[in-house]
Order: structure tokens, then C-alpha cells, then sequence
């Protein structure tokens, strides 16, 4: 809170504070000599007596001006209440609605928002009738289009979030998600950006006052005051000194405020994943069966059986015709370098892939078609670790609740139930004390510990298949041996088949049976972990060639792979690995191998 020790932040207070003040004792000190009416001394100027002057009753404008802060303050708070409560819902709701809802409700924010806020201020005075009402309205009106707009700013980035798309899985409705995910989230900059906007709203209605438009006799607030004395200002000027000041200061107090809260309070926004079974949440993609596609062979052994898998954003298709299978107890590791289409495979099996992308294929869970599982059958057969567990748990909620609410949706357990469960999985991923770690919120959890509460929640059902992307990726190497080895044991222990997506080939090796090597969207070559080394295809050679180890000759450089992969809207027609591949044929450049014995390569190296 340094931040809040600068002249602007402190200046900022004190005015506040001192408006505040004034507004509790105001009427009480100075009311009766506001009220005073006094013919022998009215319309005077400056005088020992009257500071500042008086009105056209002989009324003491420095009285009138002190005892007015109330009112001034009040109308203030009540013209900001109605842009909170008309803004924030009206901003949140895109987050939580359908695509065509909320396009048009976001058109309808940018609508209002180009709208001069003065000319909406006025209108909305004028339908409100004038008056104090009118005013209150009319301001509070005019500054729920730009509310809106930051609001939707901030739900965006929360709603993107993948434990806003679990609790979609869980099957909270649109309000729950807003007030126990959205608005919990957010609270924090709107509070600050309110305590700015009731600066404002004292401008705003001491303009529309000044105007007539607002406070009528015999009310008054600052603008009235100013309304009152304006025709004297080049006979008197020290007349309109008094609620000028006024609306100047008080209303600086409560922008510099807020503005200085919200520097000290600034916090970068992190993406939350979802860590328990997913579904295909709001404008998620839609599978399809391409023509063609015959149906998958029996297995009824595999717990996961994916068949030409394709994943397409309109013309760009960064996953092709993936097809493999899983089966109990069996942890299958996919490898590749950044952009292969590792995660976006484990987003497609758990029906997460993004609007608008479109996947085609079958993804078939215990025989099962994945479109067809309910998703309480879902929450339970099917768990997801996602890679950073700095943000993998809603920050707003403790732990416990938030591992009891898989409980309580998918298995239809009492609360008392749920939070039994959630602390006993917690005490089996081996955390220290769980009934108080069931009371903690995610940030008092370090980096290993969030991910061991992760896959805890991953747990709360009975998951035939767990799908780990990426997990350990932004934990230390100790915290990242002790997780691999959590999952291991999981998968091991409970039977589930395991999908573990990684770039690094060590990580796989060590702890999966079973690789599959991607490519430019595509299943390269599929082999056993302990046969890596002699991998036939150039590019699974290539990778193992670029990961040092301890046997590695440290006098040579590094081994590197020449060129890029191809984006995926650049693949070539023939094998996408032949620009950068020194076996590379004419036919590499032409046609595209088919996978044959787990190889897709023309001209394969030796075993």
C-alpha cells in the first residue's frame, strides 16, 4: 500500500474525509443559519458578517454552502447506487449469456457508450421529471454505458476462465456463475472505479442543478446554490466562491481516491483453468461425423478411443485426423514441440475446444460416445489437470468448498458429505493437515501444493481417464518430480487411464508406457517410451537429439532443430516435416504419409 502514501492518494483522502465530515455535522452545525431569512441584508456582498455574502432571503451563502454537503453527498451516493445496480448487471451478463445474446448486448454498451454523456444525463432528467429525482436519475443513467463497459472488460477475462467453464459443467445456472464466480472476481476494481464515479456524479448533478434541471426550491445542493448566485458573479464573484469550491474539491477527493486505489490495488489478471471433468460450456464447438468416417473398431478395453479427431476454426485446422486409444491403468504421453496441437487434442477429448471451433471425428469414453455422457456421468469418469496452478482454483473461494461442489453436483452428496470427501482427497494427494487446508483460500497454497489440490479435485469422483496438460510445466523441478510421481501413483492405484501432454521428453519417458509424437496437427509416429532413442522418424530423432542429458557431451553445442513448424494455415500438401527433415524425398514435398505401424514417414531412419 506505498502507493497510497502520494501526495495525489493522500490529498485524495483528506478531501474525502473533510467532505464527509461535513456532511455528518453540516446541518446540524449550520443548518439554522442557513434557513434564516433576513430581508434588511439581502442580495449583500462580502462582509465581516457574510463571508461569502447572501442570498436574495439575507440567508448566509457560507452557511448554505457547509449545510448543503449533505445533500449535495446524498444525491451523489443515490445517482451512483442506480449506475451500480443498472451497470454492473447490464456489463456481467455478456460473460454468462449465449453468443447471440450476448453480441447484442455488447452492441448495446458500445451503442450507449458513443452516446455524449451530458445529452443522456439531460434526456434522462427530463423523462425523470425535474427535480432532485430527475437529476439522480439522469446521472445515474448517464454513467451506466461506461460501468458497463469496464464491467464486461473484467468478466471477460474471468468467464474465459476454465473454473467458470467447470461450474457450467456442474450446472450452475447463469446467476450462480455471476454472483459466486463472476462478480467475486471482479468486486475488487468495481468497488474503486465506484468510489472515482461518485466524484463524478457530484459534477454531474451540480451541472444539472446549475442548469435548473435538478434541485428545486426550496431545496438546495451546491449547484442550486450556484444557480441562485450566477447572474451576480461580475457584481459579487465571491458569491459563487463558496459551493464552486465545494463541487471542485469534493469531487476531485473522490476521483483522486478512487484513481489511487486502483493503482495501489492493480493486480494482473491471471487465466484460471479448470481442474475438474469438463463439458462444452457456452458457445463451445460442436462435433460431427465427417462422411466417410466409418465406425471405430470394438475395444471394448480402451477407457478413451479417439478416431480421425479434426479440429478446424474456420479455414485454419490445427489438429488432423488424430485417431488413438487409451486403455486402463495405461499412461499414453503426447510430445511435440509448442503449436503441434498437444493441448488443443486434450481440449477436443474433453469437449473444451473454444467458439467457434468446429471438431470433427469420434471421441468415445468407456465405448461411449463423449456427446452423449450426461454431465454428472462426465464429473465423474472424466478429470482434467490443466498446466499452471497459480490459476487453476477460483481465488475467491476456499479450497474445500470449491473440491465439495464436484461432490455435491456430480454425486449428489449432502454438503456435510461433500466436504468429508473433499478433505479426505486432499489427505490422499499427500497434503499436510487437509482439514485446514479445506479452509484455505488458493493463494495461501504454493505453486505444488495448488496442483496436488488440482488433482484432489480431479478425485472427488471415480475418473476412468485423467488428462494432464502440461501440469508441472510452471513448477520447480523437485515440486514437478513430486506431482509426476502423485499421478503416476493415482493412475496406478485407482486403475484410470492417463493422458499426459508434454513437451518434454524426459517427463514422458520416465513415467508413460506408451508416446505419441505429434507434428503440425498430426500423429507422426506412436511408440513405446523406452524405445524413444530408436525412434525411426526423423522428427521423434530430431527431438530426442535436442534434449540434453546427463550422458550429453557438454564440449558440443547443443543439438537443434533447423527451421519452424508450419502454421496451420501453411501446412504443405506432402509430409509437413520435409523442409526441415535432411532424409526428405521428392515425394516428402508431395504426398502425405499415412500412418502405417504407428509411422507416418516415406523414408523412415533405421531402427
Amino acid at each position: 500500500m506505498s502507493r497510497m502514501r502520494t501526495p495525489s492518494a493522500l490529498a485524495g483522502l483528506l478531501l474525502v474525509l473533510v467532505t464527509l465530515v461535513l456532511a455528518v455535522i453540516g446541518p446540524w452545525l449550520w443548518g439554522a443559519e442557513a434557513e434564516r431569512f433576513d430581508p434588511l441584508h439581502t442580495l449583500q456582498g462580502h462582509s465581516p458578517e457574510h463571508p461569502l455574502g447572501t442570498d436574495d432571503g439575507g440567508r448566509d451563502l457560507l452557511a448554505r454552502t457547509l449545510a448543503a454537503t449533505r445533500q449535495s453527498v446524498w444525491l451523489a451516493v443515490l445517482a451512483t447506487l442506480i449506475t451500480t445496480a443498472a451497470g454492473v448487471p447490464l456489463g456481467a451478463l455478456p460473460s454468462v449469456l449465449g453468443p447471440r445474446a450476448a453480441r447484442f448486448t455488447s452492441g448495446l454498451i458500445d451503442s450507449l457508450v458513443a452516446f455524449p454523456v451530458l445529452l443522456l444525463a439531460m434526456f434522462a432528467a427530463l423523462l425523470a421529471g425535474a427535480g432532485a429525482r430527475g437529476a439522480v436519475v439522469g446521472i445515474g443513467v448517464a454513467a451506466v454505458p461506461g460501468l458497463a463497459r469496464l464491467t464486461r472488460t473484467l468478466a471477460d477475462t474471468v468467464a474465459a476462465s476454465d473454473y467458470v467453464a467447470a461450474a457450467r459443467v456442474l450446472g450452475a445456472g447463469r446467476s450462480a456463475i455471476l454472483v459466486r464466480h463472476v462478480l467475486p472476481n471482479i468486486a475488487e476494481p468495481l468497488i474503486l472505479t465506484i468510489t472515482a464515479n461518485l466524484g463524478y456524479a457530484l459534477l454531474g448533478l451540480a451541472t444539472l442543478s446549475l442548469l435548473g434541471l435538478g434541485v428545486q426550491p426550496p431545496d438546495y445542493d451546491w449547484g442550486r446554490l450556484l444557480h441562485d448566485t450566477l447572474p451576480r458573479v461580475y457584481v459579487d464573484p465571491e458569491v459563487v466562491a463558496g459551493p464552486a469550491l465545494a463541487v471542485a474539491l469534493a469531487g476531485t477527493g473522490f476521483a483522486l481516491l478512487g484513481e489511487s486505489l486502483a493503482r495501489a490495488s492493480a493486480r494482473v489478471p491471471v487465466a484460471p483453468v479448470a481442474p475438474s471433468a469438463p463439458s462444452a460450456p457456452r458457445g463451445e464447438s460442436r462435433t460431427v461425423l465427417p462422411p466417410g468416417c466409418g465406425p471405430l473398431p470394438e475395444a471394448p478395453e480402451a477407457v478413451l478411443e479417439v478416431r480421425d479427431l479434426t479440429v478446424s476454426f474456420g479455414g485454419v485446422t490445427p489438429v488432423r485426423e488424430v485417431s488413438f486409444s487409451v486403455a486402463p491403468g495405461e499412461l499414453v504421453g503426447i510430445v511435440g514441440e509448442s503449436g503441434s496441437g498437444k493441448s488443443l487434442t486434450a481440449l477436443a477429448v474433453g469437449g473444451l475446444v473454444p467458439h467457434p471451433g468446429t471438431v470433427a471425428g469420434r471421441v468415445l469414453l468407456g465405448g461411449r460416445p463423449l456427446a452423449e455422457l450426461t454431465r454428472r456421468e462426465l464429473g465423474t469418469r472424466l478429470a482434467m489437470v490443466f498446466q499452471d496452478p497459480m490459476a487453476a482454483l477460483n481465488p475467491a473461494l476456499r479450497v474445500g468448498s470449491q473440491l465439495a461442489e464436484v461432490a455435491t453436483a456430480h454425486l449428489g452428496a449432502s454438503r456435510g458429505q461433500a466436504r468429508k470427501r473433499a478433505v479426505e482427497r486432499l489427505g490422499r494427494v499427500r497434503l499436510p493437515d487437509p482439514e485446514a487446508q479445506a479452509r484455505r483460500y488458493p493463494h495461501e497454497f504454493s505453486g505444488g501444493m495448488r496442483q496436488r489440490a488440482v488433482i484432489a479435485m480431479g478425485l472427488m469422483g471415480e475418473p476412468e481417464l485423467i488428462v494432464a496438460d502440461e501440469p508441472t510445466t510452471a513448477l520447480d523441478v523437485t515440486v514437478q518430480k513430486r506431482v509426476l510421481e502423485l499421478l503416476a501413483e493415482v493412475n496406478e492405484t485407482t486403475g484410470a487411464a492417463g493422458l499426459l501432454i508434454s513437451h518434454d521428453l524426459a517427463v514422458v519417458s520416465q513415467h508413460c508406457g506408451r508416446v505419441l509424437v505429434m507434428y503440425a496437427g498430426r500423429i507422426v509416429e506412436e511408440l513405446p517410451s523406452s524405445e524413444l532413442r530408436r525412434a525411426r522418424h526423423p522428427y521423434t530423432r530430431a527431438l530426442v537429439a535436442a534434449s540434453p542429458d546427463l550422458e550429453t557431451d557438454r564440449s558440443r553445442p547443443l543439438a537443434t532443430i533447423p527451421g519452424r513448424q508450419p502454421a496451420s494455415a501453411e501446412v504443405p500438401a506432402g509430409c509437413a516435416f520435409a523442409p526441415r527433415c535432411a532424409r526428405a524425398l521428392e515425394r516428402c514435398r508431395t504426398d502425405r504419409p499415412e500412418p502405417v505401424d504407428g509411422l507416418a514417414c516415406w523414408n523412415p531412419e533405421t531402427a
